[in-house]
């Protein structure tokens, strides 16, 4: 089930907590505030041809002729014409325009006077002339056929006007007697003229030629003037007209217009908005809460929507929204994007439930870190969810806490996990297509740990006893079993990534992309980086970048509010993000005529969106690569795979080459590495493990600090199992190093009576180096605080071997790039038995023979 974007039946059921004038009051001081667009505070507007969000000439220079309203590119319909016949052959939409003429108006955008009489209008488009000075000039011109018409003005002398249009909405000027402009006259004829007004047969030759009055007929009067009241406006581009509108509706329109302007949102033409108008006077309503959709065009439903969610966060305090069940995320500065502010929670029956599910919704918004929109959909399916289970079991239907018990908890939850196993409906959930949703593991892990956290928090909040609700109830919950969202993803078999990755597959998932979007390259990008989806199809124009010759790609990880963060990636990616990046802008160029500018280039989407998207800083969602990817993978016929599994493979990839967890959660942007540990599902084999660790002897071996196998040379499988000392199966944790005594690792007493030091069975490890060095100064302060320099020689003697186990266990861990993490290490503890250092040994007695074959520039590989 969706959140409701809209829940009209809310507002009209509290319009009457806030009467219309204060309402009024509240809109009218926002009209006339700073911020305000003055071109929206009269109520008839004229919108200036450039303006930013309504403008309304042809985009060609010069032309003086109206766009299309359903024209995307803002041509008139001859420019449109031909951009549509240069588009097919290839032609570039900037070169289009500087190539374009400008044409002129092919007519007056609305009424122009009389160029003599002023108070009439003007008839024709080419003189500016009234009716009747335009049939004096042509019955003149031909007697004087040398004359020009400026010659012909200077003896003629205006007339007396017909006044202002009857109708009430119109501002022009009456063109005959009847008292309508022509516009309207034309309206006024196809409603079969109610009142049936009406002018004498050849009225202008018997009666205004000669200079007397027009008598009018006038069958009813009062139906006429209930006409002109509800007539209504002329569509007319560039102008808005919001007369005779209840002052109320008006400024509704014209704070709805305002905000409009804000944000990603679609092209209103002024004819959307003036057919809602019409609408808005035809049902004569002081407010839009109460207009009837129904008798609307779709996409006046589209405007009056859109005014609707701004009003509420108007005409409602936060107080306000609670006491109505819903919530505005605005009231709390939060914006989720692509999303509404709306939240309606009036579909939970229960009063009590409903407020608490608020009150932990409104504590989400108002913490310091707020969380993304999925704990709010979660929290708000989980009551629904419980609050109906309680209207069907509960008594009085669960509306009164007083009454409710751990058993009713029980039983749903009894309930709930029924429906998981055997695969039943929710009681009311819905998927996108109406059917009923089916309970999964995932619905119900989702709904358990919403509920929980949410009564919980009541409990130790101390509110249960304001809302009448026992202590056994609200901890009756139990918590979720499980992963949230069923089993944990997998990485893709060896058969399936490969076809995911085949040249062959990858063009029959090319050939999907109909409109070039760039559905294979954000699948390429996935594979090779690992990112989330949302975070490669959000990359803006500029995430591509070359620091030092190495390409690096810089993202957004807003899961867990990582910004700005970059990854070095492969060539291939950055070739393929580079000609979308060229694509993108091309994009540009043909919308808008023009390259981006700079600023404009930090905000544009590298895979900008078809719809909503007039500045082309709007990403394409989700189930659009969803849909695209879900297509693809079917037709291949390899199984249940999601995209998301090849951020699991990337994982498991890294710890097969021997990144450390904690080096695989900086690079994938986990929030913890029990979180990265759910993406590295697969373990090494014992060989991969054995050709990446380097051992060394310990200080009691023949050759202390002698290195095992080197680590920065290939050894193929035989030489690694002769020298492996594999510590994760034959060894065991000793003070400073690890013990490879078999019967010791397999729990027998130790012979030596657990003198490892000086045994040659003990290996040093990377983990173990600041012990070590310990040590050493600890023996060297001994030495210097010996009473004798024969003293002090035997200590610095018995501690020799040692010494060289050390000076060859640094250089060995150089060798292989850890020294500096070794250091980090302060002291053994649990976490890092499974860090890479822990896992780098050598035998003492390999390290003190390793100097002798140092030839200065560090450790000499076998």
């Amino acid at each position: 089930m969706t959140i409701s974007a809209v829940t009209l039946r809310v507002v009209r059921d509290l319009s009457g907590e806030r009467v219309p004038r204060d309402r009024l009051e509240l809109l009218t001081t926002l009209i006339a505030g700073p911020s305000f667009d003055p071109v929206l505070r009269p109520d008839f507007i004229r919108f200036p041809p450039d303006h930013p969000t309504y403008a309304w000439l042809c985009v060609v220079d010069g032309c003086q002729r109206p766009s299309e309203q359903t024209s995307s590119y803002n041509h008139c319909w001859e420019h449109g014409n031909l951009w549509r016949q240069a588009k097919v052959t290839g032609m570039n939409r900037a070169d289009f325009l500087l190539a374009a003429q400008p044409l002129a108006a092919a007519g007056y955008i609305g009424q122009v006077p009389c160029r003599i009489c002023v108070v009439r209008p003007a008839r024709s488009n080419d003189h500016r002339l009234c009716y009747r000075h335009r049939e004096q000039w042509r019955q003149w011109y031909p007697r004087h056929p040398q004359a020009t018409l400026e010659q012909w003005l200077v003896d003629q002398t205006p007339f007396q006007g017909y006044g202002d249009c009857l109708a009430a909405v119109c501002p022009d000027l009456a063109y005959t007697p009847l008292g309508l402009c022509r516009w309207h006259d034309g309206v006024y004829q196809r409603a079969d003229r109610p009142g049936g007004l009406a002018l004498p047969r050849l009225w202008f030759r018997y009666f205004e030629r000669k200079g007397e009055p027009v008598p009018v007929v006038c069958v009813d009067r009062s139906a006429f003037r209930e006409w002109c009241r509800r007539a209504p406006a002329e569509s007319v581009s560039g102008r808005l007209n919001l007369r005779a509108l209840h002052p109320l509706v008006a400024a509704e329109i014209k704070w709805g217009l305002f905000r409009h302007e804000d944000g990603l949102r679609a092209a209103w033409p002024a004819a959307w908005v003036q057919a809602l108008a019409n609408a808005c006077r035809q049902q004569q309503i002081t407010t839009l809460v109460d207009l009837d959709l129904s008798g609307c065009v779709h996409f006046a439903r589209v405007v009056v929507r859109e005014i609707l969610n701004e009003l509420r966060i108007v005409y409602f305090t936060v107080e306000d929204s609670r006491e109505a069940g819903f919530i505005e995320t605005d009231h709390f500065g939060v914006r989720f994007l692509q999303k509404t502010s709306h939240l309606s929670l009036t579909a939970i029956g229960q009063r009590w439930l409903r407020d608490l599910c608020w009150d932990t919704m409104a504590a989400l918004l108002r913490s310091p870190k707020c969380p993304t929109r999925s704990p709010f959909d979660r929290l708000r399916r989980a009551c629904l969810e419980l609050g109906e289970f309680l209207a069907l079991d509960a008594p009085e239907g669960g509306h009164d806490p007083r009454l409710l018990r751990a058993d009713h908890l029980h039983r749903f939850v009894a309930d709930y996990r029924h429906r998981e196993h055997n695969g039943l409906s929710s009681l009311v959930l819905s998927r996108n297509d109406g059917k009923p949703a089916v309970v999964t593991a995932g619905t119900r892990a989702d709904v358990f740990a919403a509920l929980r956290r949410l009564l919980l928090d009541a409990w130790k909040q101390g509110r249960l006893d304001s809302i009448g609700l026992s202590r056994e109830f609200a901890v009756a919950m139990p918590a979720s079993s499980g992963p949230r969202g069923g089993k944990v993803r997998r990485p893709f078999p060896d058969h399936v990534a490969k076809a995911l990755v085949d040249e062959t597959n990858l063009l029959r998932l090319d050939a999907l992309d109909i409109d070039d979007h760039g559905l294979r390259d954000v699948w390429e990008t996935l594979v090779a980086t690992g990112r989330r989806c949302g975070e490669v199809i959000g990359l803006r124009l500029n995430c591509l970048e070359v620091h030092n010759g190495l390409p690096l790609l810089w993202h957004d990880q807003t899961k867990i509010g990582h910004y700005d963060e970059a990854i070095r990636i492969p060539e291939t990616i950055h070739t393929r993000l580079t000609e979308r990046r060229e694509k993108t802008v091309a994009k540009f160029v043909q919308r808008h005529g023009r390259h981006p500018t700079a600023e404009e280039r930090t905000t544009l989407a590298l895979f900008p969106s078809r719809t909503r998207n007039p500045r082309g800083t709007k990403p394409l969602d989700y189930s659009w690569f969803n849909h695209g990817f879900r297509m693809w993978a079917d037709e291949l016929d390899l199984g249940e795979f999601v995209a998301h599994q090849a951020r699991h493979t990337l994982a498991t990839t890294l710890l097969k080459h021997g990144a450390d967890l904690s080096h695989i959660r900086r690079y994938l942007g986990h929030v913890s590495e029990r979180m990265t540990e759910r993406y590295a599902k697969v373990a090494l084999s014992e060989i991969e493990d054995v050709l990446q660790h380097v051992w060394v002897a310990g200080p009691g071996s023949a050759t202390p600090g002698a290195l095992l196998s080197a680590g920065v040379k290939a050894m193929d499988r035989a030489q690694a199992e002769a020298l492996a000392v594999d510590l994760s199966r034959r060894s065991t944790p000793a003070e400073g190093g690890f013990c490879t005594f078999q019967p010791v690792v397999q729990g027998h007493d130790c012979p030596w009576n657990l003198d490892c030091h000086n045994c040659d069975k003990f290996v040093l490890s990377g983990a173990d180096l600041l012990y070590w060095r310990r040590k050493r100064e600890q023996w060297r302060s001994i030495a210097e605080r010996a009473p004798d320099d024969a003293t002090a020689d035997y200590l610095h003697q018995v501690f020799e071997p040692t010494h060289r186990a050390i000076e060859g266990l640094e250089q060995a861990l150089a060798a292989v790039g850890l020294l500096d993490e070794a250091l980090a290490l302060d002291m053994r503890r649990p976490q890092d038995f499974f860090n890479r250092v822990w896992s780098t040994a050598f035998r003492a007695a390999d390290l003190t023979t390793h100097e002798q074959r140092d030839d200065g520039a560090g450790v000499v590989s076998e």
